[in-house]
């Protein structure tokens, strides 16, 4: 059992540190001045978000806080 605690630590610790270091890469949502009278759903990446870097990052970051909250559950029922 210890063995297997042992394991889900680690892929906690990988979960928790790509977590950061994603959430760090995001850009910030603020459009400024710029996208408050253009717009940002106008433009090409408002409307391909999903397709760009930005989506990319965002659905990554959905998938690791799941599976940060699930390892902490986890890790904290007693064993």
């Amino acid at each position: 059992m210890d063995i297997l605690r042992t394991i889900v630590t680690i892929i906690y610790i990988i979960i928790c540190v790509a977590l950061t270091v994603i959430v760090l890469m995001q850009e910030g949502k603020q459009a400024g001045l710029t996208g408050a009278i253009s717009g940002a759903a106008d433009t090409y990446w408002g409307k391909n978000k999903g397709r760009s870097m930005e989506g990319t990052l965002e659905k990554t970051t959905k998938f690791l806080a799941i599976g940060f909250i699930v390892l902490s559950i986890v890790l904290n029922l007693s064993w």
